[in-house]
């Protein structure tokens, strides 16, 4: 699986499964745009994939403004002609049942997660649809599909996530535009850190393969359908789970 001479933009690059996702196909060949609304992390995870002679550029972006996603695709095209490869990845978590989760909560996840996922989408699409071609991957959830107590809003954003890939896999496939979704389950990142060790043994009991997945274990997911390896799928949500939900 090879994205050689490919333009990757990959949103919430700078840490987590962004930043695996980010170097993954950026050491398979694609000259990657790392985009995070934290950007001296987003330029220190440029540096380091530099280092390993993977060509950068690096944008500050909040994906719930439309006009800072439009200035980021405008800038890549201007910059490197094109762009064959977006992964909707940035997101965020504001937990809490829903009698006590207040409209600020509810509205920051859905702006960030979907909101920011419908603005990339359409900030690069215009150019992908010159193109005849296009690979977009959207990072979904498990519970998107399962839902989870206490997280309301953001399952919501997820399950939209998933509605929305499949409404614009449909629209745009006859310009040569595949769009996909991943769905991690519980994934060893800074979100999953904070939970308790004796809550995460029990979590990891409920999982077949016994472990929480690795930013990797994602980052593959999205090389297979960033490349050609996946030329005839479009519309699909692939699961990487370890079995969680089937």
């Amino acid at each position: 699986m090879k994205v050689d001479g490919k333009i990757a933009i990959v949103t919430g690059a700078a840490q987590g499964i962004g930043k695996a996702i980010a170097s993954l196909l950026g050491e398979r060949g694609a000259d990657v745009v790392v985009s995070d609304l934290n950007f001296q992390l987003a330029q220190a995870t440029a540096e380091d994939m530099r280092s390993k002679g993977i060509k950068c550029l690096v944008f500050q972006v909040d994906v719930s403004k439309i006009e800072e996603c439009e200035k980021m695709a405008k800038e890549v095209v201007d910059k490197w002609g094109k762009i064959d490869i977006l992964v909707n990845n940035a997101g965020i978590t504001q937990d809490n049942v829903l009698l006590r989760m207040n409209q600020q909560q509810w509205d920051k996840v859905i702006e960030v997660n979907l909101k920011g996922t419908f603005n990339c989408t359409k900030a690069v699409l215009r150019y992908m649809f010159r193109q005849k071609s296009g690979r977009i991957v959207n990072i979904a959830s498990v519970s998107g599909v399962m839902g989870n107590a206490g997280q309301a809003n953001y399952c919501a954003s997820k399950a939209g996530i998933i509605g929305f890939t499949k409404s614009i896999a449909r629209e745009y496939a006859e310009r040569g535009i595949r769009v996909n979704a991943v769905a991690p389950g519980f994934i060893m990142t800074s979100m999953t850190e904070s939970i308790p060790s004796k809550q995460r043994e029990v979590l990891q009991a409920q999982i077949p393969l016994k472990r929480l997945g690795t930013p990797d274990d994602v980052a593959q997911a999205v090389l297979f359908l960033a490349s050609d390896a996946s030329s005839y799928i479009t519309g699909h949500v692939l699961h990487v789970n370890g079995g969680l939900y089937m």
